[in-house]
Order: C-alpha cells, then structure tokens, then sequence
C-alpha cells in the first residue's frame, strides 16, 4: 500500500510539474478572430531562439567543413557567402516560427517569391561570377601567379576574389576579368600543369638555301641563349616548303612565359645576324606573274596636227 502512495504521489507530482510548465509555454499573446488565432508564446520564441542557436551552429560547423584544406586568404573569401546564407537562413525559420504562431504569411512569401525573381533576373550575371568565383578557389582551376590568356591578352593573375580576377598583362596595365568567363568560356593557362612551357620562333630562308646549315646556325644560337632550359632539349623543325620561303621553326622551353616576347626578340636579333654572317637570305614574299596574249598586241599612236 505503501508503494502504491508512493507512486501516485509521484504520478501527481509529475503531472502537476509537466502542467505547470505547459502553462509558462503558453504565456504570451493570444488573439483569436473568427476562424483565424493567433498566439506569440513564451514557448515560440524559446523555440524560435533555439532554432538560431543551432542554425548557427550548423551553418559554422558546414563553413568549417568545406574550408577546412584551403589557404587563409581563401577562407576569408567564404565569410560574406556564409554571412548571405545564414541571413536567408534566419528569415525561413522566422517565416515558419510566424507560421506555427498562426500568422499567415502567404502574402509575405509570394512577394518575397516575386522579389526574389526580379532581383535574379537583375543580378543573374552576378551570381553566376560568384558561382564561377566558388568553382575556381574550390577547385584550384587558377591560382595567383597563373600566366592566362583572356580574349587575345596574356596576364599573370594576382589577385582572386568571389566576384572577380585581376591580372596584369605584359605592358603593365590590369585586367580585371569576370570570373563566369573561367566557367562559361574557353582560357589557356599555360601553367596549370608546371611552370615550364615550350615557345618557338619560326622563320624562312630561301629556297636553295643549305637546310643543313640553317638547321646548326639555329641549335647553336639557342644553346647559347640566356633563359632556355637546357633539359627538355631545344630542337629545329623544317616544317613546310613554303610560297616563298623554307620553313623552319626554333622550339626551346622556359620557366618564366610571362617575359618571353623579350627572349623571342632576342633570338630573333641573334639569328638575322647569324644568317647575315653565313649569306643565308630570308625572303620576302614575292609572285611571278605570266601574262599569256592570246590575239596579237596592237598598239595605234594618233598624232594631230593643227594649224591655223
């Protein structure tokens, strides 16, 4: 018997305890119109302050999670993409925390829909450069210190943020590129792979001209060359018997492309005054013409005379 007391006693007390704070919860605002009721409890924003708590705590665990392998200056561009998202976060969980209070909020979400669209439509190109911005720091498809070419113009990248890249060309001057361009268009990068690349200087010699020797003049000028690696090994092509000329391009590597119209020039001086020295001509461009006559040529030379 004992026992039993014993346990309704504690049922009551149970009872009473879950009562009593069931009846806190419901502290609040209560408003009640016909079918609609509205009620703002203690409960609801027990409720509502929980759900920030743990969005926040998701939203920092998911920042850290994905950033976790990037450099510093990388990290620091996410900050203003997770700020964005946890605002837009917060604004769903006060719609659903309005929504459980019994607050319609159809009205709310079919012009945020609406504004949401207009703003797309307004800013579909900025999204897409962050987007782009998000793909490249993710997966490293271009990294500060990159040579580019963009739309004909080659640039050292060094500087990429969210929205765009800047990178500056061989005569000093920036370009700043759009980062949709990385994911919509084509870009050569010529040190993705390895900082070494293979650049050639072509030129022509006239026909009759020793191949042999041309062939020597330009492996030893590029052996003696300041900047050409000596391993891969540079080599000479005879390519084509062109219009006017024989056709031979130099093929050397460097490590540094983003200066290589200096070396180009160089070699360039180096192999006219090589050719010069050896009477090895490079022509210019030239057409013989043939005029076939097929009826006799006449030619009349009509003199007048006037006299008074």
């Amino acid at each position: 018997m004992a026992q039993e007391e014993k346990e309704k006693i504690k049922e009551i007390i149970e009872e009473d305890i879950t009562e009593s704070i069931k009846e806190f919860l419901d502290l609040g605002f209560h408003y009640t119109s016909g079918d609609k009721s509205i009620h703002i409890t203690i409960g609801l924003l027990l409720l509502l302050t929980v759900a920030f708590v743990v969005t926040s705590f998701v939203l920092q665990w998911v920042r850290k999670f994905f950033t976790r392998r990037m450099e510093t200056d990388d990290k620091l561009k996410f900050i203003s993409i997770f700020k964005f998202i946890k605002y837009v976060v917060y604004i769903v969980v006060i719609l659903f925390t309005m929504s459980a209070a019994g607050i319609d909020i159809t009205i709310l979400i079919t012009a945020s829909a609406a504004l949401f669209v207009g703003a797309g439509l307004a800013l579909q190109e900025l999204f897409q450069d962050i987007i782009g911005g998000i793909f490249i720091i993710v997966d490293k498809s271009l990294r500060v210190g990159d040579i580019i070419e963009v739309d004909g113009k080659v640039g050292k990248v060094f500087e990429i943020k969210l929205r765009i890249t800047r990178a500056i060309t061989r005569d000093d001057k920036i370009i700043i590129i759009p980062n949709h361009h990385f994911i919509s268009e084509i870009v050569y990068n010529y040190t993705q792979n390895h900082k070494t690349t293979r650049e050639s200087v072509k030129v022509g010699v006239a026909y009759g001209s020793d191949v042999q020797l041309v062939t020597s003049i330009l492996e030893s000028i590029v052996r003696e060359q300041r900047g050409v690696l000596k391993s891969p090994k540079p080599f000479v092509l005879f390519e084509d018997f062109g219009d006017s000329a024989l056709l031979f391009s130099l093929n050397f590597y460097i490590s540094d492309s983003f200066s290589d119209p200096r070396l180009k020039s160089e070699l360039r001086y180096k192999i006219d005054a090589a050719f010069r020295k050896n009477n090895i001509t490079i022509p210019f461009p030239q057409r013989d013409v043939h005029i076939y006559q097929q009826t006799p040529f006449q030619h009349s030379n009509v003199q007048t005379d006037s006299k008074e």
